[in-house]
């Protein structure tokens, strides 16, 4: 009987792991996509006429409605269970990116950009449902360390991809024009995953996820809400570093795409680690973010190229930090019934703390570089204590 269940239990880590892995390769593709042009946004706004302020705002503006609409799209697909359709709809709008080669106004390559986060917004707290209910059979921490590392290979050969085409003479449309075919292997590669596993959720029962959940509105779940709001308020968006890169002439145009896929490179190895690190001691990983954070604005809004490279591996690293710990941590906190709609709110203060804070730093870029840093350096602090009273409500449960 023992050795029947030591099977399945084996059994269920195999399929789970493999899951995973096609999971980790349709957002490898997708990145190729959406981080292959994330990293010449700014520029290319800028070059289509749009201000600092605009691209700040832009840039802000899109996080923020590819977190917002996830309280709906997160309510809905635990209401519907239709958690596979909203990551195909999701997916789907991945096109808005390779669209942007047609554009002649920065008004509506700033529309497609947006409808992008769009389609960000529908797929990811589905995504991340479908995820959590495999990484329950591998570890937390590392199942979606392996999906955000898979992830990142592609947020480094996207902005790689550009940088070879500008680096060779080409320009900004054709980059966008060759997103085509990554973005229509995402939708195969996702036919794939669908039919290997058409009902992922039977991998985790409620029993199993019960006894360390929290309610939507529980203080533990508030107050690791709180954090992540202060601390992603402090954490500049790329366009906006692109921007200052461009204008400052610290890079050229071919130098900055590289740049953001060194950010990639650095998030996808430190995914894996953190992932790790996170399964063995828990949410105390998470002090990582503004220990690191309180630094990068000084480095990455510089004059001097060392001192960007720098804030730039720093940033990375805690993007990697951002995109797999959070992410883990909602389902920990949470049940299992619930648990899209966690994802939904989490996500929206997530986006409402990027659309805030980039938009600010955009604003503050054009009047004083310095008083931005203060701004975002400030927010880090902020998110400490709230952190402090985390550990705390976790420790006393």
């Amino acid at each position: 009987m023992s050795r029947k269940k030591d099977r399945e239990t084996s059994s269920r880590k195999t399929n789970a792991l493999r899951f995973i892995v096609l999971m980790g390769v349709v957002s490898l593709f997708g990145d190729i996509v959406y981080e292959g042009a994330k990293g010449v946004t700014g520029p290319y706004l800028a070059l289509l006429g749009a201000s600092a302020t605009v691209v700040g705002l832009i840039g802000g503006l899109g996080e923020f409605i590819g977190y917002a609409l996830r309280l709906f799209s997160g309510f809905m697909s635990d209401r519907t269970k239709a958690y596979w359709l909203f990551t195909f709809i999701g997916y789907g709008l991945l096109v808005s990116i390779p669209l942007l080669s047609f554009t002649q106004s920065w008004q509506i390559a700033a529309l497609l950009i947006l409808l992008e986060r769009v389609g960000k917004a529908f797929r990811s707290p589905a995504r991340d449902t479908i995820l959590s209910y495999a990484t329950k059979e591998v570890g937390r921490g590392f199942g979606f360390g392996l999906h955000e590392a898979l992830d990142q290979i592609g947020a480094i050969i996207g902005p790689l991809i550009f940088s070879t085409i500008l680096f060779a003479g080409g320009n900004y449309r054709s980059g966008f024009s060759v997103l085509w075919i990554p973005a229509m292997i995402v939708l195969v590669v996702l036919c794939i995953a669908r039919n290997r596993l058409p009902h992922p959720e039977k991998l985790e029962t409620a029993h199993e996820s019960g006894s360390a959940s929290s309610g939507l509105f529980s203080k533990t779940f508030v107050l690791y809400s709180l954090f992540t709001f202060f601390a992603v308020a402090g954490f500049a968006n790329f366009p906006l570093i692109g921007y200052h890169l461009k204008m400052k002439n610290i890079a050229g145009d071919a130098q900055i795409p590289a740049l953001f896929a060194l950010a990639m490179g650095v998030d996808a190895l430190t995914a894996l680690i953190i992932g790790k690190a996170y399964d063995r001691v828990g949410l105390k990983t998470l002090m990582i973010v503004p220990l690191l954070s309180l630094f990068i604005p000084f480095l990455t809004f510089s004059d001097t190229l060392v001192a960007v490279i720098i804030g730039t591996v720093l940033w990375g690293i805690v993007l990697g930090v951002h995109e797999t710990i959070m992410r883990a941590a909602v389902a920990d906190l949470t049940g299992i019934r619930r648990r899209g709609s966690a994802y939904g709110i989490f996500n929206t203060l997530y986006g409402l703390s990027w659309l805030l804070g980039g938009a600010l730093m955009g604003m503050l870029y054009e009047r004083s570089v310095y008083t931005l840093m203060i701004l975002a350096a400030l927010f880090e602090a902020v998110s400490i204590p709230f952190f402090l009273m985390l550990a705390k409500s976790i420790k006393s449960r």
